[in-house]
């Protein structure tokens, strides 16, 4: 199928909105005209290189929804018509992390900026000129259709608003989980969210929704904690080094019991940061992405040995795909979690590199390609 897509040719490079050839779909896989795509900070590291791909070029995107089109042979848990959302990381249900419940962890995740499809390892989009195009997550959202392998979408209730719904594939389950299962945010806690983009805002509701007694947003963009105030902040500071004093006079000393760092860019002395704000016993969740380069980590061992804190990393919030998507889209439902609230602007394809300007220069908390026919 000849269509448009968003092509990254290399770091430091802009996006190119270009012909491309998607591919029918084969055994397990199904084809998907999506309605939206979410513009998320972790397609912006393969701008900048932090996240380097097996080859170029790269089709941009992971945070989409949709409606099935067809469907490859052997496929039995999705049909044409059905409405599904991409899960950037897919989720076998066979291996030993899913057999465990951690369908987050899924061995397939291993080929998800290889180039190389689930189904037979072969590449299910290419360029006008016929070269091998990888899947940003085996998925490649930055285009109104996608062929993916059954294990990486998820299908929804047709009634959920499709451009919303696509949220949930990456930065709202992500954040959301950050709060609610690796940081285990427990109600009457102090918890602080350093990083109040797409991910973060979704920590915030996370940790409200938890019971948590304060909220703490650290963002140096104003406009970004005035957002997380109407999402579950209770209070919000530019820095860490403003809020340090503020939190320490209003837990009486004792800090944070949990602290989730949401930064589009991670820095080792983050880590640093993070923790001289948690409190005894407490911890530190890793969500935000770095460099694949970048080893070195600001962290006092005597700090973390003598206190007892706690550092932990987090992938898609520790949640299962399949279990919690369609969760937190019935939360949306009853009105328990906001989604609309978090679309800032919505863009057309050809305006992906306006909405990663909009992205860096802190105008969006989630910018959103909303796919019409002039994309097809």
């Amino acid at each position: 199928m000849k269509t448009k897509g968003a092509l990254l040719w290399g770091p430091g490079k802009d996006w190119s909105v270009e012909e491309i050839d998607v591919g029918d779909p084969r055994e397990g896989e199904v084809t998907v005209q999506l309605a939206a795509s979410g513009l998320c900070h972790s397609d912006e590291h393969l701008v900048t290189g932090a996240t380097p791909a097996a080859f170029y070029p790269v089709i941009g995107g992971h945070e989409g929804s949709g409606v099935v089109t067809a469907v490859g042979p052997g496929v039995t848990g999705l049909r044409e018509g059905d409405h599904v959302v991409t899960a950037f990381i897919p989720a076998c249900g066979k291996c030993l992390p899913c057999s465990r419940g951690n369908q987050n962890l899924c061995d397939l995740g291993a080929d998800l900026l290889t180039g190389r499809s689930i189904s037979d390892g072969t590449a299910r989009v290419r360029t006008s000129g016929g070269q091998g195009v990888v899947q940003m997550c085996l998925l490649g959202t930055f285009s109104p259709y996608i062929t993916v392998h059954e294990a990486s979408v998820v299908r929804i209730e047709p009634d959920i608003p499709l451009e919303v719904a696509a949220l949930v594939g990456c930065g709202v389950t992500t954040g959301w989980g950050s709060a609610t299962t690796v940081a285990d945010v427990r109600p009457g806690e102090n918890v602080v969210v350093m990083g109040a983009g797409g991910v973060g805002m979704n920590a915030v509701q996370g940790a409200a929704s938890a019971g948590a007694k304060r909220v703490f947003v650290i963002d140096p963009e104003a406009r970004k904690r005035e957002w997380a105030m109407t999402l579950g902040a209770t209070h919000a500071y530019a820095s860490v080094e403003e809020a340090a004093g503020p939190i320490n006079e209003l837990t009486w000393g004792r800090m944070a019991e949990k602290t989730i760092i949401t930064v589009g860019d991670i820095q080792g002395e983050d880590i640093a940061a993070a923790m001289s704000l948690t409190g005894k016993g407490g911890r530190a969740v890793v969500t935000g992405l770095g460099n694949v380069f970048n080893v070195d980590v600001k962290l006092s061992l005597f700090d973390l040995t003598l206190l007892q804190k706690d550092l932990q990393g987090a992938i898609f919030g520790g949640l299962s795909p399949r279990f919690a998507i369609p969760t937190l889209l019935s939360l949306y439902r009853e009105g328990q979690l906001k989604l609309d609230e978090l679309v800032t602007t919505r863009y057309a394809l050809d305006e992906v590199n306006q909405g990663y300007r909009d992205m860096k220069d802190g105008r969006n908390i989630r910018g959103l390609i909303v796919y019409t026919d002039a994309d097809r």
